[in-house]
């Protein structure tokens, strides 16, 4: 979740079709796989300058590989003299070429690769991050170091693949001074005070993850560990001055949403969960098992917008964390999983009126950026701008479109679906077309339909219908026609309750609504009194419905 999220998908107040794969403009090489990152970093009170002696296992997936390019953002006078500056780059011993241009390094191997070849490189390099390490004073003035590296800012102090088609484990050993204490992904392996007034700590993440979600924070904590959740730790890590408040916001609804993600999807894939106040982001960051949350996150009364934010963070830890977009052209993968998950967890948790308010205000939001942007498509097609990965859509209508499918399938189905999706992408990466597949191999329908007017095209949908009863014939005509003005038309079913005046007086059919004008006679036993399009509100759409 970005930091807009508290202004845009709260639920308290506050192109081209699918005929080829869409795929981002990052150089992706699928021949180098990184294995693990070892990032061995100094950090000073006296300056901003981070000092870094990183270690890179890279597995090669091909034979004659002879370069291996990482992302990071050189030192620049355009940039104010920040960024980073290579030192020395060295593989088994031995010191190797490189060049450091247009923020990639790249290594000149000293023979090519073979396949499946296991070799680790050393890079050392020292700089003043630009972005993606923000190092300034919190809201009460103390010190603190805490990442930002969505989306691709992490390239600005951690040399890596630097894109979430490659994930890798990463260890943080991290030296600072003595006062601050430090949270990163994973297991904390040692903490040991140095004789010269710093403190070396080490954390170490066994599970692979995409880049954005590598997490550092370091600054003055006050830690509690909260719970277990199947032996793994649930912790806070606040600012001493909301200590008490801190505790008490973030003890609830942690280990509740653990519990029902686990349950209704699959395992919760990592080593510990931390909830931690940062100064870095202004929503919540949902990198993996340490979660960041915003300076103004820790208010003392669990309000219903921070818990949301909180269920919506621990959500992505599945989706977005575990199983992962392929390209950033897919972010909904993300986004509108978590968001959606979040509204199942409330609805579990808080009840269906809760649910049901949700979808509501998150149609208003699709509604009005709609108005703003009629052009707009969830899925992106080879994206270069990365300040428009996500957009309110990708978060609100994507959510919308899990529910629709839901509808289409069924509900049983649909967690059936979400089981062994995840658990063929768990700890990996997936592509809107791999969802796809999922779903249609488990009902036998296809989906091309549903998910190329939803994801890949632009529109929205408006019907206008009447219903007239006929007593002698004892049957009911309904009129329904799609009137969007965009020239867009979908093929979507849709339900319609016929209600009597009588408690078994109460009929839901579903309708195909495929064309422009559309008309359907049922047989009724009784007289509606009333007809609803969409009673459920399973489908994403305005309509003007009345008796004739």
């Amino acid at each position: 979740m970005k930091n807009w999220f508290l202004l845009t998908i709260l639920f308290a107040p506050l192109c081209t079709g699918m005929a080829s794969p869409l795929s981002d403009n990052y150089p992706k090489n699928p021949n180098i796989d990184a294995i693990n990152y070892t990032f061995r970093i100094s950090l000073s009170d006296t300056t901003d300058e981070i000092r870094c002696e990183e270690t890179i296992d890279i597995r090669y997936l091909a034979e004659d590989v002879t370069m291996l390019r990482l992302d990071l953002i050189k030192a620049s006078e355009k940039l104010g003299n920040k960024g980073m500056v290579v030192s020395k780059v060295v593989s088994e011993g031995r010191t190797l070429e490189y060049t450091h241009e247009n923020d990639a390094l790249i290594i000149k191997l000293p023979v090519p690769s073979t396949l499946n070849q296991r070799t680790s490189y050393t890079v050392t390099y020292k700089g003043v991050p630009v972005t993606g390490l923000k190092i300034a004073d919190n809201k009460y003035g103390d010190r603190t170091f805490f990442s930002d590296n969505w989306p691709d800012k992490g390239r600005n102090w951690l040399a890596t693949i630097d894109h979430p088609y490659d994930k890798a484990t990463c260890e943080f050993i991290v030296t600072a001074p003595a006062h601050y204490q430090v949270i990163s992904n994973g297991l904390k392996i040692e903490e040991t005070d140095l004789a010269n007034g710093n403190r070396l700590t080490y954390w170490k993440q066994s599970v692979p993850i995409a880049t954005w979600l590598y997490v550092l924070g370091v600054a003055k904590f006050a830690v509690q560990y909260v719970d277990e959740f199947e032996g793994k730790s649930i912790e806070t890590w606040v600012y001493p001055q909301d200590r008490d408040a801190g505790f008490y916001d973030f003890a609830v609804p942690t280990k509740s949403a653990l519990e029902f993600y686990s349950v209704r999807i699959g395992p919760f894939s990592y080593e510990k969960l931390a909830n931690i106040q940062s100064n870095s982001v202004g929503g919540g960051m949902e990198a993996a098992s340490a979660i960041l949350y915003g300076d103004n996150s820790v208010v003392g009364d669990r309000n219903e917008r921070w818990r949301n934010v909180v269920i919506h963070e621990i959500a992505h830890q599945w989706f977005g964390n575990a199983v992962t977009e392929y390209d950033w052209d897919d972010v909904w993968l993300s986004e509108g999983f978590a968001t959606y998950f979040t509204l199942l967890f409330i609805e579990h948790e808080y009840g269906h009126d809760a649910f049901m308010e949700g979808l509501a205000k998150s149609k208003k939001t699709v509604d009005d950026f709609y108005v703003k942007h009629p052009e707009y498509r969830i899925v992106h097609d080879n994206l270069t701008d990365m300040s428009k990965v996500t957009s309110v859509q990708t978060y609100q209508k994507g959510s919308w479109i899990l529910h629709m499918l839901r509808g289409v399938v069924g509900t049983d189905v649909f967690w059936k679906v979400i089981q062994s999706y995840y658990k063929k992408y768990k700890d990996s990466n997936a592509t809107t077309d791999d969802f796809r597949r999922e779903m249609e191999e488990a009902t036998g329908l296809d989906l091309k339909d549903f998910f190329e007017q939803w994801l890949y095209k632009p529109g929205t949908l408006k019907y206008k219908g009447a219903w007239q009863y006929d007593s002698k014939k004892k049957q009911i005509m309904i009129g329904i026609n799609q009137v969007q003005e965009d020239g867009s038309l979908f093929k979507m079913p849709i339900e319609v309750g016929l209600y009597g005046t009588g408690d078994k007086e109460v009929l839901i059919k579903t309708l195909q609504v495929d064309s422009k004008f559309n008309s359907f006679t049922l047989p009724v036993d009784f007289e509606p009194i009333k007809v609803v399009l969409d009673p459920n509100f399973w489908v994403l759409k305005e309509a003007d419905f009345n008796k004739m």
